[in-house]
């Protein structure tokens, strides 16, 4: 597991596993850290009950973190009314 992200990409890296429709392999995309990684650092990073929360969510079928159990209809990453994002930095248009 990847120790060295900076506050801000470890802020990142948590609010994208939040997000119900970024997958894990966005994640992975971004920050080369794979599903059981990101599951690590969500445990070591939030309190028991939140990691808890969460892990139910991402299990119960109501999430679309696993894009072989996602909706074949949703082809991007991110909502379309995000700002683009190339590289986990906003783009200027």
């Amino acid at each position: 597991m990847n120790n060295t992200f900076s506050e801000r990409e470890l802020d990142r890296i948590i609010e994208m596993a939040w997000e119900d429709r970024t997958p894990f392999e966005a994640i992975e995309f971004q920050f080369g850290t794979s599903e059981k990684e990101v599951i690590k650092l969500m445990r070591a990073n939030l309190k028991e009950s939140s990691f808890k929360r969460w892990r139910k969510r991402v299990n119960s079928g109501v999430s679309q973190k696993h894009l072989k159990k996602r909706n074949p209809d949703i082809s991007r990453f991110k909502s379309s009314r995000q700002k683009a994002i190339s590289g986990n930095k906003i783009s200027k248009r």
